[in-house]
């Protein structure tokens, strides 16, 4: 059986999507699973055993380089030569329903009273209800297993083995890392300001914890901010900028991960690596908590369908509940 899965972004929701692989490949061992993906987040999928085929797609590109649509079009019709028996669309986006229209004739993906953009749920001949304001890893393993025939379980998603891998990583990381103290990276930045912890109570949360404190970035703002935190204590180093894989081989070989609601900070639930994840303006739904998967949120509300990007609550979680909470994770 050959299936597509179109899950192109963004990375913590691909993260969330992998986790359903297993699964799949466990009740059907000889399927050819394919993933299209833009191609900025391709790296997370890489080495994944279940996966057999990584297809890129630059669709982001096109806002500014209209003319690249056909080289796409062109591209994804001679991937359907695949004559794939299901494509899966796990995004539930118009262009991502495009996608899988371009890729296959048997396509399933989200019934339109479980997705944003309703128009979405026409491209697709099987439709999989589940509720917006659901877990969004129980929404991913829902649409990706019940096309197939399959279900996935709760418990069984707690019970995952890590799916995320790497290979000749940059071993830059392994001068960072401490063979004394306890590595804990920190996850800074994210696609929105009020999605972000100050950076003055990462300092004191640092500061409190005495170990070795590990920041990643990914763009110069990120990177200012973690050279200016570095400067207020010697418990925290910078990293060099790191490509996917290596921020999966570093986190793999952290002891803890405080970061705030963004795609690495999700990475260590995909690695079974203990987290804390910090929560503002968006919905807790988004994970699961597991004995060593924590999150804390702000005192807002959160409305699930509008997301307030002026929401910066985020800022008054106490620096001593995550002192706390990672000296109970360190011990664990």
């Amino acid at each position: 059986m050959k299936i597509a899965i179109v899950k192109l972004s963004a990375l913590g929701d691909i993260v969330h999507a992998m986790v359903a692989l297993q699964f799949i490949k466990a009740t059907i061992p000889t399927a050819q699973i394919d993933w299209i993906v833009e191609a900025r987040f391709a790296e997370v999928l890489r080495h994944n055993p279940d996966i057999d085929n990584i297809i890129t797609v630059n669709l982001k590109d096109l806002k500014t380089h209209k003319w690249g649509v056909f080289a796409q079009i062109k591209a994804l019709r001679h991937q359907a030569l695949q004559e794939y028996d299901l494509v899966i669309d796990a995004q539930g986006l118009i262009k991502s329903a495009v996608v899988a229209g371009l890729l296959g004739k048997r396509r399933a993906g989200f019934d339109a009273d479980s997705i944003r953009e309703k128009a979405a749920a026409w491209f697709y001949q099987v439709k999989v209800a589940s509720a917006y304001d659901a877990n969004t890893i129980d929404r991913n393993a829902t649409v990706l297993a019940q096309p197939l025939g399959l279900t996935i379980t709760p418990e069984q998603i707690h019970h995952k083995v890590s799916f995320l891998f790497f290979k000749a990583e940059d071993h830059r990381i392994y001068d960072f890392l401490s063979p004394d103290k306890r590595n804990i990276v920190l996850v800074i930045g994210s696609t929105w300001e009020s999605r972000n912890y100050p950076a003055d109570k990462f300092v004191k949360v640092a500061e409190a914890l005495q170990q070795n404190c590990l920041v990643i970035w990914g763009s110069p703002e990120e990177q200012a901010k973690a050279e200016w935190m570095a400067q207020q204590t010697k418990t925290i180093k910078v990293l060099p900028r790191l490509d996917l894989n290596s921020v999966k081989a570093l986190i793999a070989k952290a002891d803890l991960l405080i970061g705030n609601d963004t795609g690495p900070t999700h990475m260590a639930w995909g690695l079974n690596v203990p987290s804390i994840t910090l929560f503002g303006p968006t919905p807790v739904s988004r994970v699961y908590q597991t004995d060593i998967n924590k999150v804390l949120k702000s005192p807002s509300i959160v409305n699930p369908f509008k997301l307030n990007k002026q929401d910066f609550s985020i800022q008054e979680i106490a620096e001593q509940d995550v002192i706390q909470l990672a000296e109970l994770l360190l011990r664990y």
